[in-house]
């Protein structure tokens, strides 16, 4: 039977379908939301277990060491920076002055310092670190969001994993239904936030969606024995049931409407985007949305670097993160949520006096892994009196995203097979850091 199409290669069918989600659809991508719960269903004999929930913070651009975490007050101003050193609730470890409320919040969370990789661009740096594995040209890896999903599947009527505002992990080998919801924006203090799909804007009502279901019902029965032997269409039905379970589900809307935070949780919390999507990622797990990502942008700072350290980015970052930490504290959450915080890269320990920046260097950076049952206040790993490298051995991201899996309970080294046959371990090159997972 002859299908028709719209000028832009969807189907009729397919066209109704959409319109039946009220419009839901992956900003940027072209699947369906209803496409994206497969993962709900697709999950291994993991089910049946209680999963360990995500926070994953994606610190894009590739944020300075040296001006953060692990700075060096007795190095020479060539290296040195411009902010002081401050201790923190850990005696014997000092962070940068832009960092107070982290500084008081070191207990809940572990520092890893001297991690060290050799991939000084950006997309091959952010590919690594969001998957564990080394980029290779003939396999896109998956990221953590998408092996969680298939792991271990979510509510039926809340999305398995959530990016915020967008994600750097794409679904690799493991197929386009375990991509992420992106939100594409970010929430305002104060206001409900506004998911496209799920809160039903413009207008749409329940109603309105019940009604076009019931429209899709009939053409499915109508044409149903044309497609009863095609499984990918029987499959993107079913899933475009859950999609409708989602949208029409209270509790999907409640989870991401963070103006019904109390005042104790919403004052953790500045005004920033950033720091409202903090916010957000907390109340979505709390609301069992199991896997959060969180993209801060912005770190790609070579020119006038430390002025914009200083008045854009570290200020929101120390904000948010320990007001994250705050109130998954609070809200008896902690334990339960693996929160991990990296960016591609760290910045060269030597300013660059003619842009006052720094620039890319993989060979030090710092990352940040705390909650689900993690012992807060570890130092972990050194790196070298100037912050060039790793002070002994060091850990590579492999090492750290094996210990973020295994602390979720997933196995890094269990092995999937690619359409192709192929054979890859989730982990390939990684073991697991014994501080981090006991």
């Amino acid at each position: 039977m002859p299908r028709s199409r719209f000028c832009d290669g969807v189907e009729r069918r397919d066209f109704l379908r959409i319109g039946a989600l009220g419009g839901v659809s992956f900003l940027g991508g072209g699947l369906t939301f209803g496409q994206s719960l497969r993962a709900a269903e697709s999950s291994d004999a993991s089910r049946g277990r209680s999963p360990k929930k995500a926070i994953f913070v994606n610190l894009s651009g590739g944020p300075s060491h040296l001006d953060t975490f692990d700075p060096k007050p007795d190095a020479p101003d060539t290296h040195r920076g411009e902010f002081a050193a401050i201790e923190t609730c850990v005696p014997g470890v000092r962070f940068s002055e832009l960092l107070p409320g982290l500084a008081q919040s070191f207990d809940k969370f572990a520092l890893i310092r001297g991690v060290s990789h050799s991939l000084a661009a950006h997309q091959l740096g952010s590919e690594y670190v969001n998957t564990g594995n080394r980029p290779l040209p003939s396999l896109e890896f998956p990221g953590y969001s998408a092996v969680y999903s298939e792991r271990f599947g979510g509510p039926r009527d809340l999305p398995t994993s959530v990016s915020i505002p967008k994600s750097g992990q794409a679904s690799g080998y493991l197929g386009v239904e375990h991509t992420p919801l992106s939100t594409g924006a970010t929430p305002k203090a104060g206001k409900p936030f506004s998911v496209r799909g799920i809160s039903l804007g413009n207008g749409v009502t329940v109603a309105d969606v019940e009604r076009r279901v019931r429209l899709l019902d009939r053409l499915d029965n109508a044409f149903g024995e044309f497609e009863k032997q095609d499984q990918l269409l029987a499959g993107l039905d079913r899933f475009s049931q859950q999609a409708y379970d989602v949208i029409t589900s209270d509790r999907a809307r409640n989870a991401f409407d963070v103006s019904k935070e109390s005042d104790a949780i919403r004052t953790l919390f500045d005004d920033h985007p950033f720091c409202q999507s903090c916010l957000l990622a907390v109340r979505l797990v709390e609301h069992d949305v199991p896997f959060v990502t969180v993209q801060f942008g912005g770190w790609d700072t070579h020119n006038d670097g430390f002025t914009k350290l200083k008045e854009q980015q570290v200020p929101p970052l120390d904000n948010g993160l320990s007001g994250l930490f705050e109130a998954l504290h609070a809200k008896g959450l902690l334990d339960e949520t693996v929160v991990y915080v990296t960016g591609e890269f760290g910045r060269t320990p030597k300013i660059n006096t003619q842009r006052v920046g720094r620039d890319h260097y993989p060979r030090a950076m710092f990352m940040l892994m705390g909650g689900g049952g993690i012992p807060g206040g570890q130092l972990i790993g050194e790196s070298d009196e100037l912050g060039a490298g790793p002070k002994h051995d060091g850990y590579s991201p492999d090492d750290v995203a094996a210990s973020f899996y295994a602390r979720l309970g997933i196995d890094p080294r269990h092995e999937y097979h690619t359409p192709t046959g192929r054979p890859v371990m989730i982990v390939r090159d990684g073991t697991p850091i014994p501080e981090l997972v006991g």
